[in-house]
């Protein structure tokens, strides 16, 4: 596809200075962005998960002690004896769990825990993506947008100029001049209207990256936007219903419910553990008297839970209810991605045809903005023909300025709707920037 020339400058920024692309952007907020930190916290958190679970089929070791301080009074035959003594000792234990169904389910919990952990880092990150390409492009979208605003008020100012000579010199109306000096005024109300818009999109990227660049590297649209591959729709939904990052968490949802399942209606079953003490104690006695005592045992330890007031049964069928809750949030999840998946694809395909239909329509206009200036220099247009014109150019290049960015953002949403999405395709966004100096 042929690029126009005369719409490279809307893409630039007249002042200046270097420019942050978009990977340089993206850097910043994965140092910034507080969204991304707590994700990154909640990696961390998520990934103890694994030995916590883990931790209920290895044996625990515990030691006790205590100290006694006794006063006895024993009688026997009609006598009586008072004892006072100070008695103190330890016991260690260890105990091996050999059969608890719980233990074995929670290690499968814990596992499917750092599992999803990570799933939601992914995701996190592929938010962050979006979140920074959609505030980069807001900001170029704004700054297209001001720039239109100054160029067209530019231009019907000298329109008003030109009016009103020609009404001093008898070869226009009044009419004329009233016309360009509306649009005029309108125009500087949409050139307010711009800068306040820029400031608001400014603003917004500060809160992602820290601060706010003096430029931004603006898109090179010399370089082609590629179509999707695979070409055809149904290929990325059927992925997205797969390996959709949300898809995923929810799949690890789910079987994470389904062992809670397991785990609570283990609370019936019998539980056999290998338990051995080893204790040492010692009686102080008056008159000097010293007891030591040591006891060292080893053994299996069978318990079997009878009744628990019905709590095991509820605790099953909540569990239960949250699984099914589970399953329905996984198809709800699977519809959205493919209904993502649609969407974006389209935004691609629909956006590459606009930005062609677009760029005709530019060079019509700026066609038809030519004759009818040539129109009104030989009496056959009226100013408000050229004023009209004049407006029909400067929306379009706005339009088409808004078409490149958003399928450009359209391009990563379907990528992030197959859960592919990553810094690669990102660099890929980043490769269609003008390099060097905004």
């Amino acid at each position: 596809m042929k690029r126009l020339s005369w719409f490279l400058p809307l893409f630039l920024l007249a002042a200046p200075g270097w420019a942050l692309d978009l990977m340089q952007v993206y850097r910043q907020a994965q140092e910034y962005d507080a969204a991304f930190a707590t994700a990154r916290a909640n990696l961390e958190a998520g990934r103890e998960r694994g030995p916590q679970g883990r931790a209920g089929l290895l044996p625990s070791l515990s030691l006790s002690g205590n100290t006694l301080w006794n006063d006895q009074r024993l009688e026997s035959g009609g006598v009586r004896t008072d004892r006072r003594y100070n008695s103190h000792g330890y016991t260690l234990t260890l105990t091996q769990p050999v059969f608890r169904w719980q233990n074995w389910v929670a290690n499968e919990q814990g596992q499917l825990g750092v599992a999803l952990a990570e799933a939601q880092f992914v995701q996190a990150r592929q938010d962050l993506i979006l979140r920074v390409a959609q505030a980069y492009f807001d900001v170029l979208n704004a700054q297209v947008n001001l720039q239109a605003a100054r160029a067209q008020k530019a231009a019907i100012a000298q329109q008003l100029e030109q009016a009103k000579k020609n009404f001093e010199v008898g070869t226009a109306t009044i009419v004329d001049t009233y016309e360009a000096q509306s649009r005029h005024d309108l125009a500087q109300a949409q050139e307010i209207a711009s800068e306040n818009d820029l400031e608001v999109r400014r603003e917004a990227l500060r809160v992602i990256i820290g601060e706010v660049p003096e430029h931004l590297a603006p898109l090179d649209v010399k370089k082609p936007i590629l179509p999707p591959r695979p070409d055809r729709m149904e290929p990325w939904v059927e992925a997205a219903q797969k390996d959709n990052t949300a898809v995923q968490i929810q799949q690890k949802q789910v079987e994470i419910a389904a062992r809670e399942v397991q785990k609570l209606r283990a609370g019936h079953y019998p539980t056999l553990d290998v338990v051995a003490n080893m204790g040492h104690s010692r009686n102080v006695q008056g008159a000097g008297g010293v007891v030591d005592s040591e006891a060292n045992n080893i053994g299996l330890q069978l318990t079997l839970p009878l009744y628990q007031g019905g709590a095991v049964s509820s605790r099953v069928r909540e569990a239960a209810a949250l699984y099914n809750a589970a399953q329905s949030s996984l198809e709800g999840s699977r519809r959205q991605a493919a209904l993502n998946a649609r969407q974006s694809y389209l935004g691609v395909v629909n956006g590459l045809a606009q930005i062609k239909a677009l760029e005709a329509a530019l060079a019509s206009s700026l066609a038809s903005l030519e004759s009818n200036k040539l129109g009104y220099e030989v009496g056959v247009r009226i100013n408000i023909d050229v004023l009209n014109a004049e407006q029909q150019v400067f929306q379009t290049r706005r339009d088409l300025a808004r078409a490149y960015h958003d399928t450009l953002l359209a391009r990563l949403r379907l990528k992030g709707a197959v859960g592919s999405l990553d810094e690669a395709d990102l660099q890929e966004i980043n490769a269609l920037l003008k390099e060097g100096s905004s």
